[in-house]
């Protein structure tokens, strides 16, 4: 697989592609969740009638943080959405193939980041349950509380690339979103999407992604080949 050709760094995105994230605590009720506290603290107006329709929690964050970036209303709501991820984090269902092929491609010596839009606590909770950790430790890279930087700004990435000490130019990132394609093309490293459908996929390719797969399998089969 030419993807793999000359990867010795992999970016993984961690909602999609390690695992599904809310398949048990879903990411509408967290949503629905954080527009009932904002309208119990009277920000309700904060939000755009859509905003508050989202399905997507970092929608609802995001709206906050662009009227009030730093605020102490976006450091409450983002510690809410990050202890609501840690809940998640505990019903989340591993991706196929994904724990395999992350301890195959650490196994043959390629250094391996979670670059995530997710707070890196829930991302450290879930590898420690998987028995993951040895496989990335330290190199988590998730929300801080600049949100400006979240992807599709690349500074995750690039946070992971000076951490390895890593040229783009060797390193791929697996993602599973838009956003995670624009933010590898934006640091320069190579992208190979991920999509748990065929719907999914035709978004990826819509966006521009060369290469979007509907499995793990294959990558797994090519590094034990």
């Amino acid at each position: 697989m030419r993807e793999l050709t000359g990867a010795r760094v992999v970016l993984w995105d961690f909602d999609g592609p390690i695992c599904r994230l809310f398949a048990g605590h879903r990411a509408e009720e967290i949503a629905a969740g954080l527009v009932e506290w904002l309208a119990g603290r009277g920000r309700h107006g904060l939000l755009s009638e859509a905003e508050r329709a989202t399905l997507d929690p970092q929608v609802v964050l995001r709206a906050v943080d662009r009227l009030h970036p730093g605020s102490d209303l976006v450091t409450e709501l983002e510690e809410r959405l990050t202890q609501e991820e840690l809940l998640a984090a505990a019903s989340a269902w591993p991706t196929e193939y994904a724990d395999p092929l992350i301890r195959t491609w650490a196994a043959v010596g390629s250094r391996l980041a979670v670059t995530t839009n997710n707070s890196p606590r829930v991302v450290g909770a879930y590898l420690a349950g998987r028995g993951l950790t040895g496989c990335f430790a330290p190199h988590v890279y998730g929300r801080t509380a600049d949100l400006h930087h979240l992807k599709p700004d690349p500074h995750c990435l690039n946070r992971a690339l000076a951490a390895l000490d890593a040229e783009p130019g060797s390193a791929l990132m697996i993602g599973d979103s838009p956003s995670d394609l624009v933010a590898a093309d934006r640091a320069g490293v190579r992208f190979l999407g991920f999509a748990s459908g065929e719907r999914r996929a035709k978004v990826l390719r819509a966006a521009g992604a060369d290469t979007v797969l509907t499995s793990l399998e294959p990558l797994l089969l090519a590094l034990r080949g």
